[in-house]
């Protein structure tokens, strides 16, 4: 009626693999920065330097392929290969947007804006010269993504 553990076949009692486990806290790395990563973003919180999230995805990518170098199961192979797409999707994203402003083209506190038009969130044409003579405040959203 009962099986006791004793009783399963050989390949149900395998131990896990080295490079599964590896790969499984490569993953646990990989979703945590990024879980960390977009929690701060929504917050419109993201630090100046970002250093240690580029530390923390690209440890993550190298401990998957780590992974599979101390070999993993088939099924063992996902983690880390979800922590190599995580790890490096992210540093990527964050080379290639470089957020540098020329100095000549700073806004400060009190200055004139300069002219712009764009199409506001009910699709309707906005133009920065109607907001001449009202105090406006502005802000602007930084995000790599």
């Amino acid at each position: 009626m009962f099986t006791l553990l004793t009783d399963l076949p050989d390949f149900a009692m395998k131990p896990m693999k080295t490079g599964t486990k590896i790969g499984l806290a490569a993953f646990v790395l990989a979703l945590v920065t990024a879980r960390y990563w977009f929690y701060l973003a929504s917050e419109v919180a993201l630090p100046e330097s970002r250093v240690w999230f580029v530390v923390a995805f690209l440890l993550a990518a190298s401990l998957g392929v780590y992974a599979f170098v101390k070999r993993t199961s088939w099924l063992g192979a996902i983690p880390p290969i979800g922590a190599i797409v995580i790890g490096l999707f992210l540093p990527f994203t964050i080379a290639v947007s470089s957020q540098s402003v020329e100095a000549n083209r700073v806004i400060a506190v009190g200055d004139t804006i300069p002219s712009f038009s764009a199409v506001d969130g009910s699709n309707n044409a906005f133009d920065s010269s109607s907001l001449n003579g009202h105090l406006v405040l502005i802000k602007f959203f930084r995000a790599h993504w």
